[in-house]
């Protein structure tokens, strides 16, 4: 197999993941979003470590560690990347994946509206229209529904500045997901055992299978993300970013047709102008990756 065909099948399996990941979260609805989270980390540990060791990338963790201005913008990350998390989580246990999976749409359009707004880095006319259509569909929704999509936005910023900072630094991702965890590890092991000494951690509720599929949150964090470097590595940026919109394509289609959540006009409306906006911005990348 070519490595661009291994590229693609490894994005395939990355995105198709993703957008099955919902699937994934339901089945432990009976956690609170919090426990769930602190568990991920956790378990999120356990694998990188697990993956260190057998990847021999022990020896590029002590020069991060020394290096002060890496680690800020590591646990800056490691806060970003945890809201994203806890908000993703949070929206399938109160059966919102539709607005998680439109956070996911307009994440690549937030990107840009970042690089233009803080890194003063040119925007042209096309990505000025995909990102003013962006804008009209979350003032649409507003207005029509009176509320502002707050899950939405929320992980389309954490992602957005997520992305943003770790290409300030040059890191490879197993050591620095592995860092980004275990900044937050003490936390969510202090308030692990907070449930456990006031007995109100449902962990330990859990029967023996809800237990194991709770302990699988390591890998299902990891791998994917594993799975999106590998095909970075052989795939043209271009392609990638196509390819990117089947996660949350997919989690949509789940959200609508598996757990029957409503989808009405407005919100058809305000997702049909996302895509819109996000085929001008597909199109206006191709064009110029061709040029």
């Amino acid at each position: 197999m070519s490595e661009k065909k291994l590229g693609l099948l490894y994005a395939l399996s990355a995105f198709l993941f993703w957008g099955l990941t919902p699937m994934y979260y339901k089945q432990i609805t009976m956690v609170p979003p919090f426990e769930i989270l602190a568990h991920r980390v956790v378990f999120s540990v356990v694998v990188l470590v697990f993956l260190l060791f057998i990847s021999k990338q022990f020896n590029t963790l002590k020069p991060i560690f020394k290096s002060l201005a890496k680690m800020k913008y590591l646990i800056f990350a490691s806060i970003l990347i945890s809201i994203n998390w806890f908000t993703f989580i949070y929206s399938i246990s109160v059966n919102k994946i539709v607005e998680a999976s439109l956070g996911y749409f307009i994440t690549p359009l937030v990107t840009v509206a970042l690089g233009f707004l803080i890194f003063q880095e040119r925007v042209n006319k096309a990505q000025g229209i995909a990102i003013v259509l962006a804008i009209i569909a979350v003032v649409y929704q507003l207005a029509t529904l009176g509320t502002i999509p707050i899950i939405a936005l929320t992980l389309a910023f954490s992602f957005g500045f997520y992305g943003m900072v770790r290409k300030k630094i040059a890191i490879s991702s197993i050591p620095g997901l592995f860092i980004e965890t275990i900044v937050i590890l003490p936390i969510a092991l202090i308030y692990l055992n907070f449930l456990v000494q006031n007995e109100q951690s449902v962990f330990n509720t859990l029967s023996s299978y809800d237990m194991t599929i709770l302990s699988l949150s390591g890998l299902v964090t990891v791998v994917p993300l594993l799975w999106f470097n590998a095909a970075a590595t052989r795939m043209s940026l271009t392609a990638l970013g196509f390819i990117q919109y089947i996660g949350p394509t997919v989690a949509f289609l789940v959200a609508v047709f598996v757990y029957d959540e409503v989808l009405n006009v407005n919100k058809l409306i305000t997702f049909t102008l996302i895509w819109i906006a996000l085929v001008i911005f597909s199109l206006d990348g191709l064009k110029r990756r061709k040029a």
